[in-house]
């Protein structure tokens, strides 16, 4: 099997398309895999990290204000269209997968105008625009959510789940375990904040502002700030004397350690995220981002807050309320058990391996028609 994964951005793209890729590798491992992604973005480090080959594209995204950028932006999409059409003569695929993000755009039109299979995984429950035009002529969707045949053909719709990281769905780490690796109290509340892998600065200045209430509530906290405010954060930690009780980091690597420490998280509700807090089965408090297309992360924190699987906190408001939002759902273990039951119930385990299953079928398609 020879196979193309473009897409990326953010880690809510990157780490299902590495998923999938492994998916493929385990059950073909003669398979080629190349992931065509976009300069400077951050699958150009994450894929070769997780051992696969990546070609750049130079593409980029319209940007909302009035800047000189978007006067180059044709240029890149034709640049970027030119050099996809040799990608795909040259390396020839059997099917090409597109996880969203502004490579994928480019990538899955010509390859359906080349005449090769494509296949979008849609890890949203409101898909965006890209998605919604590319699924005309995609053989297969793959999606999380029910209730997507608003947007896309029902008869190309498939319920696979989100795929997670494998080190995250297969672990065994034990609370114990995971706050020893963080340095963590046992007698004490655990929280997690993640505010999504380049950070989240209303979580973060929530965090920042009212420290001195996690102390006093007896919570001590893994924060993951992203690069931006790290060096504030550690500094703030070290002048307020809480090194003790709040664990600051740019980027959590051993996220599986992260959530078997945490008895409660706060997160940013990016699909991938709520896919595995889905897996992991932890109570979650969600602080949906107001700055992507359509609100879509309202959205997918409204899945779960309709079935009693989380909190729901609205950005502009969790300054002033998300760290009390914590503090009462600490102090109420039976919300806690209730709430982790339910959202554990709406995970979909090995989502990975039915895209694989899906991508099977399309190729015994095709093997047919040929």
């Amino acid at each position: 099997m020879k196979a193309i994964i473009s897409g990326g951005g953010t880690g809510g793209h990157i780490f299902p398309a590495i998923a999938i890729a492994n998916a493929i590798q385990s059950r073909y491992p003669e398979a080629e895999i190349l992931f065509i992604g976009a300069e400077g973005r951050m699958e150009m480090e994450k894929v070769p990290a997780a051992g696969y080959k990546i070609e750049s594209l130079p593409i980029a995204g319209l940007q909302r204000n009035l800047s000189p950028k978007n006067l180059l932006l044709p240029f890149k999409i034709l640049k970027s269209q030119h050099k996809v059409k040799k990608i795909l003569r040259d390396f020839n695929p059997d099917i090409v997968i597109g996880v969203g993000g502004y490579a994928s755009a480019p990538t899955l039109k010509k390859a359906a105008q080349m005449g090769f299979p494509t296949m979008l995984q849609e890890q949203n429950s409101f898909p965006g625009l890209t998605n919604k035009i590319l699924a005309k002529n995609a053989k297969c969707i793959c999606v999380a959510y029910e209730g997507l045949e608003k947007y896309f053909p029902a008869d190309k719709i498939v319920i696979t789940g989100n795929p997670v990281r494998e080190v995250i769905e297969q672990s065994t780490v034990s609370k114990s375990e995971g706050l020893d690796f963080f340095g963590l109290n046992g007698n004490r509340h655990t929280v997690l904040s993640v505010g999504g892998s380049l950070g989240a600065k209303s979580i973060n200045m929530m965090i920042l502002d009212h420290m001195s209430l996690f102390r006093e509530n007896n919570i001590q906290l893994i924060w993951q700030t992203g690069k931006w405010m790290y060096d504030d954060a550690v500094r703030r930690v070290e002048r307020e004397g809480l090194e003790e009780w709040v664990k600051v980091h740019k980027f959590i690597s051993n996220m599986e350690k992260a959530y078997a420490a945490a008895d409660l998280v706060i997160s940013r509700a990016g699909a991938i995220a709520i896919s595995e807090l889905c897996i992991v089965g932890k109570p979650t408090i969600l602080i949906p981002s107001p700055n992507v297309a359509e609100d879509h992360q309202t959205k997918n924190a409204m899945a779960l807050v309709s079935k009693g699987a989380a909190v729901m906190v609205r950005d502009d408001e969790c300054y002033a309320t998300g760290v009390q939002t914590v503090i009462d759902l600490v102090d109420n273990p039976t919300a806690q058990r209730q709430m982790s039951n339910s959202i554990r119930q709406m995970g979909r385990p090995q989502a990975a391996d039915r895209i694989v299953d899906e991508i099977e079928k399309l190729l015994n398609i095709k093997e047919q028609q040929n």
